[in-house]
């Protein structure tokens, strides 16, 4: 199983409460990937959004510049809101990614979580399925083909034209980024796609039977079963101790939640709310090294086998001394134990 972070680069304060700059705050965010890099972590995202709590509107940017700092990580967006680009300046802004990286870039594709993104760039809301559908279908045809022949509802046809750069890899993995909805799990199976899905809260089990409904879909339309990768989004932390981690982590993740809430008509974050979703077999995984580690044992275990787990520790505005540290313990403390247990079995 690989471990890695992702981050929607969410403003912060220092330790006095003040803000952080955009740039400093960016500057942060690159030593976080370095540091990611050199702790052994496998991937790090980056988001991708368009409102004031975040800076991550540009991911690809964000991921070139984490590239000649690093050697190793994986670098992924987390997710590219695909229904609001143009599938070809994507590909091409990722295989020059990948270029730079020495063939290091990955795509999760996703219609993202919030809807800022289609009035911004002109698009209507309704063309919300129709959107991400039709331009995932040109996103696969540039990566499969150079010169592309293709037309649809929502994008001016495509008559040959060559897309350039092509990536390093020989093919630049894309992910289908999803929430809790079937039809998105059956499109990524029948597409054999790897799939990342984003478990942010609630109980674990209850997302078994969609992926079982994504392998099943793959079967059907002939993938091979080592293709259909299951990847999980999930919020988590990483202390010296439980006390340590949760006390740390719950202020700022009740403050994003309840904010969230207030757009959604979802009560406030409450601390036996945030201590519930701790519990067996459910979805934060927050706590000391072993805490966590053995609660990744059990969600492999509940979902049929994870290849991937990203952790998004950025939503709890924490300083950026604490998110090193975290950061340092995932790697050197929280990975080594679930590698090593998973070897065994």
């Amino acid at each position: 199983m690989q471990i890695g972070i992702d981050s929607f680069a969410a403003t912060t304060t220092d330790h006095t409460g003040a803000a952080v700059s955009a740039a400093q705050r960016l500057q942060f965010l690159l030593e976080e990937i370095e540091l990611a890099d050199q702790a052994g972590l496998d991937a790090f995202g980056i988001g991708e959004h368009h409102r004031i709590q975040y800076l991550d509107s540009a991911p690809c940017v964000i991921l070139a510049a984490a590239a000649s700092r690093t050697k190793q990580i994986r670098l992924s967006s987390a997710v590219t809101v695909l229904s609001a680009a143009d599938p070809v300046r994507v590909f091409q802004e990722f295989a020059t990614l990948d270029l730079i990286s020495g063939g290091r870039a990955e795509i999760v594709a996703g219609r993202g979580s919030f809807t800022e993104a289609y009035p911004l760039f002109g698009l209507d809301l309704r063309d919300y399925n129709s959107l991400f559908a039709e331009k995932l279908e040109l996103l696969l045809k540039v990566r499969s083909d150079i010169h592309v022949h293709w037309s649809g509802q929502h994008r001016p046809p495509l008559t040959g034209q060559g897309i350039y750069p092509r990536p390093l890899q020989e093919q630049l993995p894309i992910w289908v980024g999803v929430g809790g909805t079937p039809e998105s799990f059956a499109r990524a199976g029948s597409l054999g796609l790897p799939l990342m899905v984003a478990i942010i809260g609630g109980n674990i089990r209850h997302f078994r039977p969609l992926i079982d409904l994504y392998k099943e879909a793959g079967a059907r339309a002939g993938h091979a079963q080592e293709s259909l990768k299951v990847g999980l989004h999930s919020i988590g932390f990483v202390g010296e101790s439980e006390q340590a981690a949760t006390d740390a982590f719950f202020p700022g993740y009740a403050h994003a939640f309840t904010q969230i809430g207030r757009e959604r008509g979802w009560p406030p974050t409450t601390r036996a709310q945030f201590d519930a979703g701790r519990s067996v077999h459910r979805a934060l995984l927050v706590g000391d090294p072993e805490f966590v580690a053995e609660k990744i044992l059990q969600e492999n275990e509940l979902l049929g086998g994870i290849s991937r787990l990203q952790f998004q520790m950025s939503i709890a505005n924490l300083p950026h001394s604490t998110m090193l540290k975290a950061i340092e313990l995932l790697g050197t403390k929280v990975a080594p134990i679930v590698r090593k247990e998973l070897a065994q079995r």
